[in-house]
């Protein structure tokens, strides 16, 4: 047998027990994320401070989703993800963080409920259950992970692939300039989208008008499962 071959062959065994590992993610994921209740996802920067304005904002757009009864998720590691479990915690609601495993940056953040404190090896298997137990998704400024968390959950409810959930970008000045390009480029110019996909979401620069989107939207939907 040539070389290549032998290490095609490897390959292939190798993927095929990785889907055993993907398989025991998600039935874990399903298992502890069902208990929870209703969850708002909150999205952002993992290498904002604590003395960034954007920090403070996660927490308090946190701590008053969890007095309303919402459970906060968040990947788990610092910065806006640190401030939204930090809020949720001086809430009194529930603190989930989807964890996943990095060469660099993610660490679990202190802020988490031990018993809601998932690991993920997969990015795909961890964006699954950001989306499929969140009644809502909060987004404060971030880089390539937040835009690819906050162009899934667009692109879900787009394709009514997932129920119509509020979409709240927390942040006028650093949100305007993507919004001008999409409605732009993608609607005016190049006509890739249609003008009611830009109702999918609200940019908003306070966590007060945050959490009345949020209530706003619930107060003509219920709360349901997603997928």
């Amino acid at each position: 047998m040539s070389k290549i071959r032998k290490d095609w062959n490897e390959i292939r065994i190798n993927d095929s027990w990785a889907i055993f590992k993907i398989m025991s993610e998600f039935v874990e994921g399903y298992e502890r994320m069902a208990k929870i209740g209703p969850c708002i996802s909150v999205f952002g920067s993992a290498r904002t401070k604590p003395d960034n304005k954007y920090y403070q904002m996660g927490v308090e757009i946190s701590e008053m989703l969890s007095r309303a009864g919402y459970g906060v998720i968040t990947g788990g590691g610092p910065g806006i993800m640190e401030a939204g479990n930090k809020g949720a915690q001086q809430g009194g609601g529930k603190s989930v963080g989807l964890n996943i495993d990095l060469p660099f940056e993610q660490n679990h953040n202190p802020y988490i409920d031990p018993e809601h404190n998932l690991e993920f090896d997969y990015f795909f298997v961890r964006k699954v259950i950001f989306v499929k137990y969140a009644q809502g998704f909060v987004v404060l400024p971030g880089g390539f992970g937040t835009m690819d968390e906050l162009f899934e959950a667009l692109t879900l409810i787009q394709t009514k692939k997932i129920n119509e959930r509020p979409v709240v970008l927390i942040g006028k000045q650093y949100w305007q300039g993507l919004f001008d390009w999409i409605k732009e480029s993608m609607l005016n110019m190049e006509q890739t989208i249609s003008s009611k996909d830009l109702s999918m979401f609200s940019i908003v620069d306070t966590p007060e008008e945050a959490f009345k989107c949020i209530e706003d939207f619930y107060k003509s939907h219920a709360l349901s499962p997603n997928f």
